[in-house]
C-alpha cells in the first residue's frame, strides 16, 4: 500500500520577494510584552517584525474566498480596500475589502496583543451574493522569518490537540491558530505548491501537501466560518519554538480580541495625551498630526530605547529579494535625530533624550557614527557620511537649550560629544557622501550641519568647563563658514543666464575643484544614472539642499545668493502636482521608478519627495512668508496615501494604473517616510510658534547678526589650500607633533615655529602671513618630532588671491 506523501512538491518555490511598500497603516502595542510591529497595504497585513522592529517575519498574510463554479477571488487584488484607526493617533485599524464583483465584503480589526507577542485579526465575513455556505475563505501566509524568504521550513502540525499552522527560519518560529478551528490546511512552495496555487487551479487544498522544507513556503487554512458563525480571531503568535509560538497565539485567542484592544488604545490614548495639541485635521478627514506622532512612535525600539527605523518598509519591495536584507528598517543616525526632533517638536522630551542615549551607546571609538546600521548599532553600509556624524551634536544642544539636558546630565555626554567634534573638525568640511548616500565633496546642506554643529558643540563644551576647546570650535566653524561660497556657489553659468540670476549653490563640488577655487571647473559622479546619461559639471547640479544654510542659521533668508539659488531650484526641480508643488532631490537624479514605472533596479528617475516642501516651507517661514510655509503643508497632506502615511516620492508621470502609478500619488520607493513625518509635525510647531521650530540660535547671532568673519586660513593635509586672501593668517594643523619650518623668501631665510597640540590632539602652528604684501608666496615643510624625519615635499600658500591648491617639488631648506 503506497505511503501518503506529506512533503510538498516543487522545493524550493520561485525566489523570494518581498511586497508592496505602499504601506496604508503600521503599528504596534507600545508595550514591553509585545515586541510585534506590523504593516497593512492593499487590505492585508504585510511584513510582521518580531522580536525587533529591524527584523521581518512575514511577506503578507491575507485571505482568498473561492465558491460555485471555479469562483476565485483574492482580497488584495479584487477588492476595494477602505482603513480607518480605532480613534485619532491609536495604529489600530478597521479595514473593510469590497469584492470589485460585489460577492463578499470582509471587515478585519487589527493590533497586535500587548500583552504578548502575538498580532490579532478579528474578522467577519459577509457574502453579499448568495448564501454563506456557498464560500469558503482561506488565510494565505507567507513567512519570510528573519529578513529572508528563502531557507525557511512550513507545516501542519497540532499544538495540544488543536490544529496550528506553524513555520520556523533562522532561530525564530510563528504559528498561526484560529478560534474556528482550521478545516483543510496545506503547507507548500510558492509558486508550485502553495495554497494559493492549489486553490486556483483545482478550487481545493491538496490535504497530502502537509509540509514544505527550506524554501520560500506559505501556509493555507480554510477558515470555519458557516451560516452562523461569520465572525474568526486569527492569532499569530511567533517566539524562540514552536511550542512558544503556539503559546503565545493560543494564549492572546483564549484572552479574546475585546481585552487586549482596551490594553492597546489606552496604552497610546496616554502617550497621545502628553503630547503638545497640534491637531490639524485635512479636508479628508485625516488627523495628520496624531497619524504622525503614531507613525514615530511605531518606528521606535522597546528592547533598545531609543532606536527608530526610517520606515517599516522595504522601496519596490515586491522586486526586491533575501539579497536587500535592509530595507529600510535599518537606522539611519541622520533620520533618527530628524526624529528626535520631531518628538521634541509634539512635545515628547522623554523620546528625544532616549535617541540621545541611543546615539550614546553606538557612537564608533573615533567619534562617528554608521551610515546605518542594525538595532544593535553594526554597521550596515560600509560609508562615512559627515552630517551623520554631525546630526547627534545639533539634538544634545537642542535637548539643552530647552532645558532637557541640564548641566549635570551633560557630563554623562560629555565624552560622546567631545568625540563627535572631533571627528567632525578631523575629517570635514568634505562630506564621506552627500545626504543621499551618493557623492562626496563639499556640499552645502553637509556644510550647514557640520557648522551649526561645531558652533552647538562649542556651547555644551563651555558649559562644561571646556572654554579653550570651544574657542577652537568656533574658530573653526568660521573658517569653515568664510569658505561655503568659496566651495558651493557658481557665477556666470548657462543656468545662471537661463534663470536670470547672477549666481547658485550648486548641489556638491568635488573637492579637487572646489579646493582650487572653481566648483563649476569639476564634475560629479552621480550614482543611479539612468541609462545613456552623461557626467555633468558640478555647475550643472541643483538642489534645495541649499536651503539648509538658512534652515540651520548660517544665511539670511533674504541673501540675495540665497534667494537667486531658490530661482534656480524652482526653474529646474520644481513640480506643480495636484495637491501643490513638490521638489526633485536634484536634477539627473536616478532614483525612482523608470520612464516606464518599472521598478527603481540600480538605475532610474527620481520623483517629486514630500519631505522636500517640508523643507521649502520652512524655508519660506523664515523668510517671513506664512501663508506660503501653511499652502505647503496642504501639500504635503495632499501627497499622503489613503491612511495618511507620507511617502518618500510621489509618480509625477501620467497615470498607470496597472502599474499602481497615479499622478501625484505614492510612488514605490518607501511609505511612511519617518523623516516626512518628523517634518511635517516640525513645521506644525513651527507654524502654531511663527519661527522655525529646530533653527539652531547660534549661526543667526554670529554670521547673520554679527557678522562674524574668521581672521584664519587653514592647511591641512586634507585641505592643502595654495593662495590665502590678504589679511588672513595661516594656520597649518596637523596630525601629529612637527616643526614647522617656514619661509618668505625663497628659504633665503627660514623661521621654525612649534605645534602645539589642542584638545582634540590636533596640532597646530598660526604662521604670520596677515601682513604679507599680496603675491607673496610662503613656502614650508614639516619636522616631524616623533619619527625624527623630515617631509619630502614643500608646500607653498600665495598671499593675496583666492583659496585654491597647490603642491611644489620639494627644495632642499
Amino acid at each position: 500500500m503506497p505511503v501518503t506523501p506529506t512533503v510538498a512538491p516543487g522545493a524550493p518555490g520561485i525566489p523570494a520577494r518581498w511586497t508592496s511598500s505602499a504601506k496604508s497603516g503600521v503599528g504596534t502595542s507600545l508595550s514591553p510584552a509585545g515586541q510585534i510591529w506590523f504593516t497593512i497595504s492593499h487590505g492585508i497585513l504585510n511584513e510582521i517584525y518580531y522580536p525587533r522592529l529591524d527584523s521581518a517575519c512575514t511577506r503578507d498574510f491575507g485571505l482568498i474566498v473561492t465558491g460555485p463554479d471555479g469562483y476565485f477571488s483574492e482580497e488584495k487584488r479584487d477588492a476595494a480596500h477602505a482603513i480607518e484607526p480605532f480613534e485619532n493617533g491609536v495604529p489600530a485599524y478597521r479595514l473593510v475589502n469590497t469584492a470589485g464583483d460585489g460577492a463578499y465584503r470582509i471587515e478585519k480589526s487589527i493590533l497586535a496583543d500587548p500583552a504578548r507577542p502575538a498580532l490579532l485579526q478579528e474578522i467577519v465575513f459577509t457574502p453579499l451574493k448568495g448564501a454563506a455556505s456557498d464560500y469558503r475563505v482561506y488565510a494565505l501566509l507567507a513567512p519570510h522569518l528573519v529578513n529572508a524568504g528563502m531557507g525557511n521550513t512550513a507545516w501542519v502540525g497540532d499544538h495540544k490537540g488543536k490544529p496550528v499552522l506553524f513555520a520556523t527560519g533562522r532561530g525564530t518560529c510563528l504559528a498561526l491558530a484560529s478560534s474556528l478551528p482550521w478545516r483543510s490546511c496545506s503547507a507548500g512552495y510558492v509558486g508550485a505548491s502553495d495554497g494559493w496555487q492549489q486553490l486556483h487551479n483545482t478550487g481545493k487544498l491538496d490535504p497530502t501537501c502537509r509540509r514544505a522544507e527550506d524554501g520560500n513556503v506559505a501556509l493555507t487554512g480554510e477558515i470555519g466560518f458557516s451560516t452562523g458563525k461569520s465572525k474568526a480571531l486569527l492569532a499569530l503568535g511567533f517566539g524562540a519554538t514552536p511550542d512558544e509560538a503556539a503559546e503565545n497565539a493560543f494564549a492572546s485567542l483564549k484572552r479574546g480580541f475585546e481585552p487586549a484592544a482596551k490594553s492597546y488604545v489606552e496604552k497610546w490614548r496616554k502617550w497621545q495625551k502628553g503630547l503638545l495639541p497640534l491637531d490639524r485635521h485635512a479636508a479628508s478627514g485625516i488627523n495628520f498630526y496624531r497619524v504622525s506622532t503614531a507613525v514615530l512612535a511605531t518606528h521606535r525600539s522597546i528592547a533598545v530605547p531609543g532606536a527608530a527605523v526610517a520606515s517599516l518598509s522595504i522601496p519596490w519591495g515586491f522586486n526586491k529579494g533575501d539579497d536587500d536584507l535592509g530595507g529600510y528598517h535599518l537606522v539611519w543616525p541622520r533620520d533618527l535625530v530628524e526624529t528626535a526632533g520631531g518628538f521634541l517638536a509634539a512635545g515628547d522630551a522623554a523620546s528625544a533624550l532616549q535617541i540621545l542615549d541611543y546615539l550614546h551607546s553606538i557612537q564608533q571609538p573615533d567619534g562617528r557614527w554608521p551610515q546605518n546600521a542594525w538595532l544593535d548599532g553594526s554597521a550596515y553600509w560600509p560609508g562615512i557620511q559627515m552630517d551623520e556624524c554631525a546630526f547627534p551634536l545639533l539634538l544634545a544642544d537642542a535637548l539643552h537649550r530647552a532645558g532637557h539636558l541640564p548641566r549635570a546630565r551633560l557630563a554623562a555626554f560629555l565624552p560622546m560629544i567631545e568625540r563627535a567634534a572631533s571627528y567632525v573638525v578631523r575629517n570635514g568640511p568634505v562630506t564621506g557622501e552627500d545626504r543621499w548616500e551618493e557623492d562626496a565633496g563639499y556640499s552645502p546642506f553637509t556644510l550647514a550641519v557640520e557648522i551649526a554643529a561645531l558652533l552647538a558643540a562649542a556651547d555644551l563644551l563651555d558649559a562644561c568647563g571646556k572654554q579653550s576647546a570651544a574657542a577652537y570650535l568656533r574658530e573653526t566653524a568660521d573658517v569653515w563658514n568664510d569658505q561655503v561660497e568659496r566651495w558651493t556657489y557658481v557665477t556666470g553659468t548657462a543656468l545662471c543666464r537661463q534663470a536670470g540670476v547672477d549666481g547658485y549653490y550648486v548641489r556638491i563640488a568635488p573637492p579637487d575643484s572646489a579646493e582650487a577655487g572653481s566648483p563649476k571647473d569639476g564634475y560629479v559622479p552621480i550614482k543611479n544614472r539612468p541609462p545613456g546619461d552623461t557626467d555633468r559639471p558640478a555647475e550643472a547640479i541643483v538642489s534645495p539642499d541649499a536651503l539648509a544654510l538658512v534652515r540651520f542659521g548660517l544665511r539670511a533668508a533674504d541673501d540675495p545668493r540665497i534667494v537667486d539659488t531658490v530661482k534656480v531650484i524652482d526653474a529646474q526641480l520644481r513640480c506643480d502636482l495636484p495637491q501643490g508643488p513638490l521638489w526633485y532631490r536634484y536634477n539627473g537624479d536616478g532614483y525612482g521608478e523608470h520612464e516606464d514605472g518599472a521598478p527603481f533596479d540600480g538605475t532610474g528617475q527620481g520623483r517629486p519627495w514630500p519631505l522636500l516642501a517640508g523643507e521649502r516651507a520652512h524655508y519660506e517661514l523664515a523668510a517671513g512668508r506664512k501663508d506660503k510655509a501653511a499652502s505647503l503643508l496642504a501639500a504635503l497632506e495632499g501627497s499622503a496615501g489613503p491612511g495618511g502615511l507620507l511617502p518618500e516620492q510621489v509618480w509625477d508621470g501620467a497615470d498607470l494604473a496597472e502599474r499602481e502609478l497615479l499622478h501625484g500619488r505614492p510612488s514605490g520607493s518607501a511609505m511612511p517616510l519617518v523623516w516626512a513625518h518628523s517634518e511635517y509635525i516640525k513645521l506644525l510647531r513651527s507654524l502654531r510658534d511663527g519661527a522655525v521650530f529646530d533653527m539652531p540660535p547660534q549661526g543667526v547671532k554670529r554670521y547673520i547678526e554679527d557678522k562674524t568673519v574668521s581672521p584664519l586660513r587653514t592647511w591641512r593635509f586634507n585641505n592643502k589650500i595654495r593662495t590665502i586672501p590678504a589679511g588672513k593668517t595661516l594656520r597649518v594643523e596637523l596630525l601629529a607633533p612637527a616643526t614647522v619650518r617656514w619661509s618668505t623668501d625663497n628659504w633665503a631665510t627660514a623661521v621654525d615655529s612649534q605645534t602645539t597640540e589642542n584638545a582634540f590632539g590636533i596640532h597646530l602652528a598660526d604662521l604670520p602671513t596677515a601682513n604679507l604684501p599680496s603675491g607673496s608666496t610662503l613656502i614650508f615643510t614639516f619636522f616631524w618630532s616623533g619619527a625624527g624625519d623630515w617631509e619630502n615635499v614643500d608646500f607653498s600658500v600665495i598671499s593675496g588671491e583666492q583659496d585654491s591648491q597647490s603642491i611644489l617639488p620639494r627644495q632642499t631648506p
